[in-house]
């Protein structure tokens, strides 16, 4: 074993209450605005809706986790429902970014596979990621709800979001941590709302 090993347990163990606060912030400040998305994101789904999601890097992965859990299931067993992460597909993602430039690797796609009624849920941790906003710019013009999930700021994505969760942090890991956290809170409402006798 290492000699330091106790200075890395320390980092450790200040980083997991790091966490731990940062998450605790956000369940004093963040059921509501989470309620208000539940809500939005039922009402899609009983209309025969589906739900969009987008970001790049960290909040790519939380996008596919996101749609993973409300297409697969997370706590009931149930049907599965419809939601897409616009990550995914290498090939539109390149050509689309080839063809009309990054900042348009979300946009279009929501054009084709957006309809009025549906959501999209757009994730940044700056709030400023110019292909987020400009995939909620054309949601909204297109009539789908828009939500945000947000750092502390806000960042030029929050003028576009019908809903928003502004993550009460300015620390990326931290942002990242309250992101999945309310978006496994949302799911599992989502679930409860639709699924539950």
């Amino acid at each position: 074993m290492r000699e330091d090993t106790g200075a890395t347990a320390e980092r450790i163990r200040v980083a997991l209450a790091d966490s731990s606060c940062a998450l605790a912030r956000a369940a004093d400040g963040l059921g509501e605005s989470g309620a208000r998305i539940v809500d939005a994101l039922v009402e899609a789904l009983k209309a025969g809706g589906k739900i969009l999601f987008c970001g790049n890097g960290g909040s790519a992965a939380d996008a596919q986790h996101l749609a993973a859990e409300l297409a697969g299931r997370l706590r009931l067993e149930r049907r599965g429902l419809p939601a897409v992460a616009l990550t995914v597909n290498a090939s539109t993602l390149t050509a689309v970014a080839n063809d009309y430039g990054y900042d348009e690797v979300f946009a279009r796609q929501v054009e084709g596979l957006g309809k009025a009624g549906d959501v999209l849920i757009g994730i940044s941790t700056s709030g400023s990621s110019a292909n987020v906003v400009a995939a909620l710019n054309t949601a909204r013009a297109t009539g789908l709800v828009t939500v945000g999930f947000l750092g502390e700021g806000g960042g030029a994505m929050e003028e576009y979001c019908d809903h928003s969760v502004l993550a009460p942090s300015d620390d990326t890991q931290r942002i990242q941590e309250i992101h999945i956290a309310i978006g496994h809170a949302i799911c599992a409402s989502v679930e409860e709302e639709l699924f539950s006798v």
